[in-house]
């Protein structure tokens, strides 16, 4: 910014010299001088254009590489604080508005620095230079400026208020576009399956036009303060030149000075009118600006070292156990957990039901310390801060619904919890879970690059994948699983099952499900509604309770029930 004011300073001086020596020139040569008598003059004119085109060029020559610094900072900030604050985060944006975020919306903040600076330093230093200027040579014109030019920043305001509420609706539109975008290319197979493909085109097509008329809508909100401004600006220079004219007539200003202040006075006027054509273009900019500092605001979880293990790993002795542990939705007062209270022993298999909304995910994030909600909590008899602790979070691995493939070989994505394993134990574990045909089929093996832009994998694929991963790294041995069966038709889950109940021996498993057949694998299930544990115990304990838990057997078999 130091850099910047001293450069613009210096142009502002070659700017009056610039007016005030074109000024002379003409009027020399309307007093019939020839060209070789106003060389001089025309020559430090031409001297002072250089020189001010020069520093434009220098000021983008200090402020792009800072423009650049700040933003692949800010990106690199921002990225990390994803990667500390995990998927919630994620989630509650968007992936798409938070994909944007992080690429096209760090391109706009460079486009904002970059443009907008440089024309507020302008404005705060170029103007009033002149106008000291122009006080020196005729005051009551420079009064007559000086009293305008809050008046067209107050008119500028009021529209500047105008095209950020409509940018803001726009800018909203674009991220609920993109999260759309992005769910609509994760569902494509599905949707075609179930034949809603070209329906659910249509859902896309009306988003598109909202943010298409949302678009049109701040634009014309510009256009109208732009025409708003070289209107205002025109008529004042106008009203300059006219009173300019009548002291010439009057015989009370010569041509020299009167000439000067005509050619600066749009001088004057050019630092806001540059300022607010560029302040409406890279509004976008400026959101996308706001958001990263929101996110890079969030508090990141604390103590992530306090729990340190007695064991290892996680043993057949170790214990887990929540006491009244609540969690609350960020920005609102709602509980998305409420009262929770459980505990987990050793290798035990756990399942968690309950109806959609229920809370199931939002458990399994709280005990991955993907959040952090408030209660007790005790890891193998000792009180921790929340589940967030890097000690315990070696002890997981996670299989979601949908499992990412990542744009990468077939032997990252298999080897992504043991990057150190071989390729005879990769090759071993393929065949284990029935991966085989499908490896066989591949051109380039092991480095066959799968994944988005790439080979596709199916459903079961994926999953069968996602287990490989699991059973590639037998130090983790705490298994959570978000019905990862719950796209799967009946005869590929089957088969699945075989290949993942070996799996679960000797690992503690928490496994949220609303398919029944898993529960009679389970040695405890827990039983949500509404964000609170309604019932825990066993299978037959469940069943000879008679409460909500046969209610919800009930539903999730179709039948009808009281």
């Amino acid at each position: 910014m130091s850099w910047l004011a001293l450069l613009t300073l210096i142009q502002a001086v070659a700017i009056i010299f610039q007016g005030r020596f074109l000024s002379v020139s003409l009027s020399d040569l309307w007093g019939k001088k020839t060209l070789n008598q106003v060389a001089l003059v025309l020559g430090i004119f031409i001297t002072a254009f250089v020189v001010r085109q020069c520093l434009t060029v220098a000021k983008n020559y200090v402020l792009v590489p800072f423009a650049d610094r700040t933003t692949d900072q800010l990106q690199k900030s921002l990225i990390e604080k994803y990667t500390k604050l995990g998927p919630t985060v994620i989630s509650n944006n968007g992936t798409g508005k938070s994909v944007n975020l992080a690429i096209e919306g760090i391109g706009q903040v460079n486009n904002y620095l970059t443009l907008v600076l440089i024309k507020f330093v302008d404005m705060s230093i170029v103007p009033w230079l002149i106008l000291v200027y122009m006080a020196s040579i005729k005051w009551e014109q420079a009064l007559f400026l000086f009293i305008i030019y809050p008046i067209i920043v107050l008119f500028m305001i009021i529209l500047g208020y105008t095209a950020q509420a409509k940018a803001d609706r726009e800018y909203d539109r674009f991220n609920r576009l993109s999260n759309h975008f992005v769910d609509t290319l994760r569902g494509l197979t599905t949707l075609k399956q179930l034949g809603l493909s070209k329906r659910y085109a249509n859902n896309v097509y009306e988003v598109s036009e909202d943010y298409r008329k949302a678009t049109l809508s701040t634009l014309s909100i510009g256009i109208l303060s732009t025409f708003a401004l070289d209107f205002l600006t025109t008529l004042s220079i106008a009203v300059v030149a006219l009173f300019l004219g009548l002291d010439l007539m009057n015989g009370n200003l010569i041509l020299v000075s009167a000439l000067t202040i005509l050619i600066l006075a749009p001088e004057y006027f050019l630092p806001i009118r540059n300022f607010a054509n560029d302040y409406h273009a890279t509004l976008d900019g400026k959101n996308a600006l706001a958001d990263i500092f929101d996110i890079l605001d969030q508090p990141e979880t604390k103590n992530q070292d306090a729990y340190q293990p007695k064991q290892a790993a996680w043993q057949a002795d170790s214990t887990l156990a929540l006491q009244n542990v609540n969690y609350t939705y960020p920005k609102t007062s709602q509980l998305a957990l409420q009262n929770i209270s459980m505990e987990i022993k050793g290798f035990e298999k756990v399942g968690l039901v309950g109806t959609s909304g229920s809370g199931k995910s939002t458990l399994l994030n709280l005990l991955g310390g993907f959040i952090d909600g408030e209660g007790e909590v005790k890891i193998e008899g000792e009180k921790v801060p929340h589940l967030s602790q890097k000690a315990w979070q070696q002890n997981l691995q996670f299989m979601p619904q949908d499992p990412y493939i990542f744009h990468d070989t077939v032997r990252a994505n298999l080897a992504f919890y043991a990057p150190e394993v071989t390729d005879v134990q990769i090759e071993k574990v393929i065949d284990q879970v029935g991966l085989q045909d499908w490896f066989n089929n591949l051109t380039d093996g092991l480095d066959t690059i799968i994944g988005d832009g790439a080979m596709q994998t199916s459903g079961g694929q994926a999953q069968r994948i996602a287990l490989a991963r699991i059973m590639l790294n037998e130090s983790r041995r705490v298994i959570l699983l978000d019905e990862p069966t719950a796209h799967l038709d009946i005869e590929t889950e089957m088969q699945l099952k075989q290949t993942m109940l070996p799996i679960f021996e000797n690992h503690l498993v928490i496994f949220a499900t609303h398919r029944l057949h898993w529960l009679a694998q389970m040695d405890w299930i827990i039983v949500m509604k509404d964000g609170q544990i309604v019932e825990q115990g066993t299978l037959a304990e469940l069943n000879a309770n008679n409460g909500y838990f046969v209610e919800l057997q009930k539903a999730m078999q179709g039948a009808e029930h009281e």
